[in-house]
């Protein structure tokens, strides 16, 4: 088998551009100990966003034979084009549709259809919009591993009951199973961020429960408005606006709840609305 050729190690310096949030992974142990994680087959579709200068790129394809990548910086993108084993596709990932993506990927008319696995080293300054953006590819997707800023990692695999339970808790456990892997310090990144960070792998839930997700939103984003208070004043205020009669326990704070119950909640209000019942929708 040939080797695939080293994307972008030969293509010369790049300057990181802050207004992209770039921060280039250079330590081979955090590499390879990430690579192993992954553990990527050969002929998997794999895509992965933002490469950069290709760390996790080059051994991801050697591994997989083929790889699509997602990059925004318009020189890097014409870097990685001089290698005839990665797919590039240079776009705002999140104008990406990833289901579309998919089916291109996936489709091979001798194998079974699969799913896309995703993997990347998310820039910081938009890694919840893109986690948020890839809740609606789940059932696409068989499993994300990213990097990503440890203090957003340790909110996304948070338990009820402490300070980093929250929005983005709630939101991503509905979808998925997850897992923080690795602790990454700044000094494996040049130039190094003033963080830390961390690995965390996304398992889609085979049968995610079936909730309305902008009912779910409205509810979560208002219960967490002001997690400082009893749910009385923020979710119960509008529980009681939308003659709500059902069980759920107001005297509580918004990191209290399980995320089930909120799925509970967000099923129940939509039902209520949906049936008519809700006073507001009156003379829609």
């Amino acid at each position: 088998m040939t080797r695939p050729a080293e994307p972008a190690r030969a293509a010369g310096r790049h300057r990181p551009r802050k207004r992209l949030g770039q921060h280039f992974l250079t330590d081979q142990r955090i590499i390879d100990a990430i690579v192993q994680a992954i553990a990527p087959q050969p002929g998997q579709p794999m895509v992965e966003i933002g490469p950069g200068l290709a760390a996790l790129t080059q051994p991801l394809v050697e591994r997989l034979g083929r790889l699509t990548v997602i990059e925004l910086d318009r020189d890097l993108a014409l870097r990685l084009r001089r290698h005839a084993h990665l797919q590039v596709i240079q776009a705002d990932v999140l104008r990406v549709d990833f289901t579309a993506l998919a089916q291109t990927l996936c489709a091979t008319p001798s194998t079974p259809p699969t799913r896309l696995r995703v993997v990347g080293n998310l820039p910081y300054n938009i890694s919840t919009p893109i986690l948020f953006h890839l809740l609606a590819h789940g059932s696409a997707i068989e499993d994300q591993h990213f990097m990503l800023q440890k203090q957003v990692v340790e909110r996304m695999v948070a338990k009820p009951g402490g300070s980093d339970y929250g929005r983005l808790s709630v939101m991503l456990q509905w979808r998925y199973a997850m897992e923080k892997l690795l602790h990454v310090p700044p000094a494996s990144f040049a130039p190094p961020p003033r963080v830390d960070s961390a690995v965390v792998r996304m398992l889609p839930h085979a049968q995610p429960a079936a909730v309305p997700r902008p009912m779910l939103e409205e509810l979560v984003q208002l219960a967490f408005s002001q997690r400082r208070k009893l749910l009385h004043h923020t979710l119960g205020r509008w529980l009681d606006a939308h003659q709500y009669a059902g069980r759920f326990d107001t005297r509580r704070r918004a990191e209290e709840v399980p995320v089930q119950e909120y799925l509970d909640l967000a099923r129940e209000a939509h039902r209520l609305i949906a049936d008519g019942k809700d006073p507001s929708c009156a003379g829609a």
